[in-house]
């Protein structure tokens, strides 16, 4: 499947909720799922019924395009979390959340998960010391991450840190935003993944 290249925004208001795919207007007046709270398109405003299948699509969906991954990247990742032992649909999420990109995005690091796929795919962050420049990288407990040392002092990133102070940072990672460190403390349990998903669905999609 080719790579999505449209107004990120459509895809917030197909799937009915915020995605958070746009950063800072996410968070402000300017959203779209709160000016337009239903789907684009000429029928967008029209009365639908979902079917089964059609909830099951529609949580997949809105998982895959929340962490920004591709059709065959996702279903990779759900045979990974089938194979491993524990709830698959836990074992899902927590995959998807320990990537690298989405670690970047949630310690504040960049504004959205696409901007922190650039800033990684550019080779601006270490792992354990390591530069590392896929996006897709899986961290472990006990990894550290850090903001390359030449882009420490680059203007953009300290404004995007400072833009995103307020922002919480999850529980199982540690982070020090004055140096751009974090370390992933533990892999996230259920209860502490903040993601607008009903794994279950997702679970049920891939076993009809």
């Amino acid at each position: 499947m080719a790579r999505y290249t449209g107004a990120v925004c459509r895809q917030c208001r197909r799937e009915g909720k915020k995605l958070f795919l746009k950063g800072e207007r996410c968070y402000s007046e300017k959203c779209s799922v709160g000016i337009r709270g239903y789907a684009p398109g000429q029928h967008g405003q029209g009365r639908k019924k979902s079917s089964e299948y059609g909830l099951q699509l529609r949580a997949k969906q809105t998982a895959r395009r929340f962490y920004g991954v591709q059709e065959n990247q996702f279903h990779h990742y759900f045979e990974i979390a089938e194979r491993k032992t524990g709830v698959t649909g836990d074992n899902l999420l927590q995959l998807l959340e320990s990537r690298l990109d989405n670690v970047v995005y949630r310690v504040g690091f960049a504004s959205s998960r696409a901007e922190a796929r650039q800033l990684v795919g550019h080779g601006h962050f270490e792992v354990n010391g390591n530069r590392v420049d896929i996006a897709s990288y899986l961290l472990k407990a006990g990894d550290e991450i850090t903001v390359c040392e030449k882009m420490r002092g680059n203007d953009k990133i300290k404004a995007v840190v400072e833009a995103n102070s307020a922002r919480p940072i999850p529980e199982w990672i540690s982070a020090d935003r004055t140096n751009m460190t974090a370390k992933v403390v533990a892999l996230p349990t259920r209860e502490q993944i903040e993601a607008p998903v009903d794994e279950q669905l997702i679970v049920e999609f891939y076993s009809r």
